[in-house]
This record gives C-alpha cells, sequence and structure tokens, in this order.
C-alpha cells in the first residue's frame, strides 16, 4: 500500500524553532530532512513491520547492509540502540567487551552492560586509536572474562571526529579473531570516515562482523539507524529488537527519508569537512595564546579552555548572544559541528562570533 491522505503532509519543510534564528553549531543532528526527503515519504510502500514486515524498511535495511558489504540488516530507532542490539546478540553473559575508553560506547552507553549481563572494558588510545598492546593483554583467553565482542568507533566524537586508520582497524580485527571474539564498529558517522579516508564505506566496515550507521546526523535523515552484520546475526538481533520494543509498525514513512540519506547523502560530507577546516583556521586567528583549536579530521571542531578563562557554559551564553549556537563537551571544551545548514558565510559570521565573545570574556 501506499502512504495515504497525502494532502496533509507538508509540501515543503515545516518551519523550525527559534533555532533558525541562529548559526547553529552544536551537532550534525539538527539537520533537517531534504525535500527528496519528504517526497520520498509521500509515496512510501507500507506494512506492519512487527508481522509480515514493512517493505520500505526492508528495502532500507537492504540497500545499507549492501552499501556495507554486509549479508543484512536491520532498521532501529538509534544508533544506540543498534550497539545494544550488537552486544546482546554477540557477548554472552558474563563475558567482557572491550572498547576504547574515551568511546560514546563507554563513556554514554555503559548502562547497557547492566541489561547485557557483561562487563564493559575500556582500554586507553590515542586520537580514538585503542592501544594495540593493551587490547591484545585485554583479550587473552586467561583472563577472568572471556572477552567476546571488541567495538571500535570511527569517526570518534570525544577524540574530535578523528578517523580511525584502516591499519589500526585491521590489527584490531586480527586481534580479536586471535582470541576468538567478534568485532562491532560504532559507525554513527561511519560515512564521514570514509569520505575522510577517500574509500568506500565498505572498505571501513570490511574490518567487522557488525556495524551501527547513524541516518539522523550529516546524512540529513529525521531519524532512525541500521544495524548490519551477518544474516543469522541480524536475525538474531530482530527478536531482540522486539524484546526491547523496538518494532515500530508502519515505520517505511521514516525509512524512506533514510533511503534517500544513504543513497545520496554522503556525497556531500566533503563540504562539511572543508567548512570544519574553514572554521578551524579563523578560530585559531583569534586568541591562540589563551585558547586552542583542533584541527579536524572531518566536521568535528573543539575549542580547548584553560583553567584560568571562563568555562564552557559561560561561552555558550556568550556566543548565543552574538548569534552563534555551540554545545559545551565539559567545562573546559567547547564542541562544534559543520552540516549541510552551514554555509561558509555562516562559518565568517561564526568566527566574528567568537572574536566578539573572546572581547567579552578574554580581555
Amino acid at each position: 500500500m501506499t502512504f495515504g491522505n497525502t494532502s496533509t503532509l507538508p509540501q515543503t519543510p515545516p518551519v523550525e524553532d527559534d533555532s533558525a534564528d541562529f548559526i547553529d553549531l552544536r551537532s550534525d543532528t539538527v539537520t533537517q530532512p531534504t525535500p527528496a526527503m519528504y517526497e520520498r515519504m509521500r509515496s512510501a510502500r507500507l506494512g506492519d513491520d512487527g508481522l509480515d514486515g514493512d517493505p520500505t524498511a526492508r528495502e532500507l535495511e537492504a540497500r545499507t547492509a549492501d552499501l556495507l558489504g554486509k549479508q543484512a540488516g536491520l532498521y532501529v530507532p538509534t544508533a544506540t540502540m543498534g550497539n545494544l542490539l550488537a552486544v546482546l546478540a554477540q557477548a554472552g553473559r558474563q563475558s567482557q567487551v572491550v572498547m576504547e575508553s574515551t568511546s560514546h560506547m563507554f563513556l554514554t552507553e555503559r548502562g547497557g552492560a547492566t541489561l547485557c549481563g557483561v562487563m564493559y572494558q575500556g582500554i586507553a588510545g590515542v586520537a580514538g586509536a585503542m592501544d594495540l598492546h593493551a587490547l591484545a593483554q585485554a583479550v587473552q583467553p586467561g583472563n577472568s572474562l572471556r572477552t567476546e565482542l571488541v567495538c571500535m568507533e570511527t569517526t570518534h566524537v570525544n577524540a574530535g571526529g578523528t578517523v580511525l586508520p584502516l591499519a589500526h582497524m585491521q590489527s584490531v580485527c586480527e586481534i580479536a579473531q586471535a582470541a576468538g571474539a567478534r568485532v562491532h564498529i560504532d559507525g554513527a558517522r561511519i560515512f564521514n570516515a570514509a569520505v575522510a579516508l577517500q574509500v568506500s564505506v565498505a572498505a571501513v566496515a570490511r574490518f567487522s562482523d557488525t556495524v551501527s550507521v547513524c541516518l539522523s546526523k550529516g546524512l540529513s535523515a529525521p531519524a532512525g539507524a541500521v544495524l548490519v552484520g551477518p544474516a543469522e546475526t541480524i536475525a538474531r538481533t530482530r527478536k531482540l529488537r522486539k524484546m526491547l520494543g523496538g518494532t515500530q509498525r508502519q515505520i517505511g514513512v521514516l525509512a524512506a527519508t533514510g533511503l534517500e540519506a544513504v543513497e545520496t547523502m554522503p556525497q556531500r560530507l566533503a563540504q562539511d569537512h572543508a567548512l570544519a577546516r574553514r572554521l578551524s583556521d579563523a578560530l585559531g586567528k583569534i586568541r591562540p595564546d589563551r585558547i586552542g583549536i583542533t584541527r579536524p579530521a572531518s566536521n568535528i571542531v573543539f575549542v580547548e579552555l584553560p583553567t584560568n578563562v571562563p568555562d564552557s557554559q559561560v561561552w555558550a551564553q556568550e556566543l548565543k548572544r552574538h548569534g552563534v549556537l555551540i554545545r559545551p563537551w565539559g567545562p573546559r571544551r567547547i564542541r562544534l559541528v559543520t552540516h549541510r545548514h552551514i554555509a561558509p558565510a555562516d562559518i565568517d559570521a561564526a568566527a566574528l562570533g567568537f572574536q566578539l565573545a573572546a572581547r567579552s570574556l578574554l580581555d
């Protein structure tokens, strides 16, 4: 069936909230659906994904799996659920799941371990890349807990959007496989990683069993994620998704936007990366004696604040006065993320806002 009563759907994207009046660098999750996404919503074929399946959701699952070089996919509400399902399906109770100690899964999603009955073990790393010697020690069979899953994150959000080198990913995969463990990639921004490395997304995903992909960041879909991997594993996660309340019935309305996202949006991510470099260059000229600016590998820039200046919350308030929205990332760090709603002129205006804020807060 097709989506009925299309006259009730918006003919243009809906009016946005107050943030539309600002240069919004808080996250690439603020991206709005494209006109093409709205069109695909209107014509989406629908079914009950909890019964015999939603055809558009199944098309999205198959398309994403194919792009990443995997056998099957599962559409889920969030990448957080995708990561959790990957753990539930591949790590038995009283086992160990190993990941880099500043990864999103370890710092933000670790509560999921209480549902899985596993222990999350953090491994120290540099720029989001685990120390390989420490990893090899952690997964040794003689340890008290057997390691059944090793996780990587690329791009790595807490390391400033860094991209794991393919050689490092291959080494992690080989260490895990030698210990009898599987490998999962938290690939919320894996398309950004592929663009930064100038390789196909399948080339990044190849060093893993499963990968979670977020559709609602730089790819601009309004919601959703896809978990991909071996057919047997994904069949298991489909049952687990139902146990977690993740069945979404006629979800093809949203899955249609995901199809548009994976098919057309990766091609433009290089623009976001270029704008992040432009932003980094502009901010680096403002007060290099007082604040540090990271050089982005993808679309994330961090502003590092020393202890003798106002904290990030104060900067957020001051920058908002100058029309710029930013996200405090701890008291001494500001995160800035470029996305498709940011133009070169916005970068220049944001840099001016930072200059005015610095004049107020540092002088």
